[in-house]
């Protein structure tokens, strides 16, 4: 698992294909609207990694598209409203990366415990 740190003002998508280089041949990426772009898509596409994104409203083509497996998003995004729980994640309390990473480590790590 990789994650990626960027800044607060900046967006998401254009982190999607260095993110993407630790996922096999036959994956699936399951993202939401902001990450349906043509680079993501070809470059999912290349690798042989199956893009489930829902196409945004200006798209004239239309792609595969599974709701089902899209849904399955929701284990993820349910995890990131219970890391934002934790205040200081949530506001970012910590300036330096690696301390950042740290704090997330411990609170994922006691999410997993509390669920046992």
């Amino acid at each position: 698992m990789r994650l990626s740190l960027t800044p607060g003002q900046a967006g998401d998508a254009p982190e999607a294909v260095p993110l993407m280089a630790d996922l096999d041949a036959g994956a699936t990426l399951i993202a939401d609207r902001a990450y349906d772009t043509n680079a993501i898509r070809d470059h999912a596409e290349d690798a042989g990694i199956w893009a489930n994104i829902p196409p945004r409203s200006i798209r004239k083509q239309s792609f595969p598209f599974s709701r089902w497996v899209y849904r399955q998003r929701n284990l993820v995004e349910r995890f990131f409203n219970r890391l934002k729980q934790f205040r200081g994640i949530a506001t970012r309390y910590d300036r330096r990366p690696d301390n950042f990473l740290a704090a997330l480590k411990l609170a994922s790590i006691r999410i997993w415990l509390a669920d046992l």
